[in-house]
């Protein structure tokens, strides 16, 4: 048997608890890394004292939403969580997002669920900000952006949502008008622009979970837990429009899956930058398109299932040939399990972010803890979200 001296005793449990500082603070570091977007905000305890400071954390295509933030930015919480078309009721959701004018930052009182009878006709320069409460917009229609610009939504779960009948229906301008056929979409941004969508929970609707047509751009798609749906997101009126062209579109650091089937996203004309993004499988395709997208897919972690690839390019419309013109770049992603990337066409150039939209893309190694808060977060208003 051999003896170990008190010195040899003293030397090797300082190594064993310098190592075990090691790990500690290494594993501290991995389970704190949180992307660039969180991190302008959310480490701030006082984050419920100063909730415009939200609008200065934005980045890709969106910028900096400084035109929702300010002294001319009225503060509204919603109370009640019923839903009147028509004449909306102070305290309700629809009177705050729609009738009520100039700036407005819209927070909920409470945990609630909101059955919304006809889409919600979001205003321009309005943020709805759902941190701090439980806040579902569940069994009815979702929220409508039209000719928009300056659009906050934040921290909802939007789940169940159907097409709804035609029917009357209050616009921003305070008029009556006429709802048309819906298709049971979450969020559609149309004719829109500066629109910011982060951190919310999207799956189980009747169509799509977010469309972005008719002319939109400037849009970032961030922080969003997207599962449980076909049909995810869509980048593009139809094949015919060609007034997308313009159309740019950030989506970063957020997860998709599980049982996502396709359209992470589908994409018609425009340019997307889709960066830093976890795939958790895919039942068709991840990644597609037709009539000449542009897509940088970059430093995103895509985890194959049954389906190995992620891309797929579609015919174009009324029996045309498979474009050709569209281009397709996978710069700096990471395939598990089998999974496998098709480039197609030219170079994809970069975003050419200004300095209010850039930032730097992270490894696929990081991705997970990127986006390991995907979804709307449970926020307490006395500490850290």
């Amino acid at each position: 048997m051999v003896s170990i001296s008190p010195p040899m005793k003293f030397a090797v449990f300082s190594l064993f608890l310098c190592l075990s500082l090691v790990v500690a603070v290494d594993a501290a570091r991995r389970g704190n890394k949180i992307n660039v977007i969180d991190r302008c905000w959310r480490r701030n305890p006082r984050w419920a004292a100063n909730r415009q400071r939200l609008a200065m954390c934005s980045v890709g295509f969106a910028g900096k939403m400084t035109m929702n933030r300010g002294r001319g930015v009225s503060r509204y919480v919603v109370t009640d969580s019923s839903d009147d078309p028509v004449r909306p009721r102070p305290g309700t959701l629809r009177y705050g997002a729609t009738v009520l004018q100039g700036k407005v930052w819209i927070t909920f009182a409470r945990d609630m669920q909101i059955r919304l009878v006809r889409p919600l006709v979001v205003k321009s320069f309005t943020a709805i900000d759902g941190r701090g409460a439980d806040v579902h917009i569940a069994n009815g229609a979702g929220f409508l952006l039209y000719k928009v610009q300056n659009v906050i939504i934040h921290g909802l779960q939007f789940h169940h949502l159907q097409s709804q009948a035609p029917g009357p229906i209050i616009d921003p301008h305070g008029e009556l008008s006429h709802s048309g056929n819906e298709d049971g979409d979450a969020i559609r941004v149309v004719t829109a622009s500066k629109v910011w969508i982060d951190h919310n929970t999207l799956y189980s609707c009747e169509d799509g979970l977010i469309d972005v047509t008719r002319g939109s751009t400037d849009i970032t798609i961030s922080n969003n837990w997207f599962h449980n749906h076909d049909k995810v997101m869509l980048l593009g009126h139809r094949d015919g429009y060609i007034r997308d062209k313009a159309m740019r579109v950030t989506v970063a650091f957020n997860r998709f899956g599980p049982n996502c089937n396709q359209r992470m996203p589908r994409v018609r004309y425009g340019y997307a930058h889709v960066v830093n993004n976890l795939y958790d499988g895919w039942k068709e395709y991840a990644i597609g398109g037709s009539v000449g997208p542009t897509i940088m897919s970059e430093g995103n972690l895509f985890v194959a299932s049954k389906q190995k690839e992620v891309t797929r390019r579609m015919p174009a419309s009324e029996g045309k040939p498979l474009a050709r013109s569209w281009n397709l770049r996978s710069e700096h992603d990471a395939f598990e399990n089998g999974a496998f990337f098709s480039k197609s066409g030219s170079r994809v150039a970069s975003p050419r972010y200004d300095a209010q939209q850039r930032f730097t893309a992270a490894s696929p190694g990081a991705v997970r803890a990127l986006t390991r808060n995907a979804g709307a977060l449970r926020c307490s208003k006395k500490a850290r979200c």
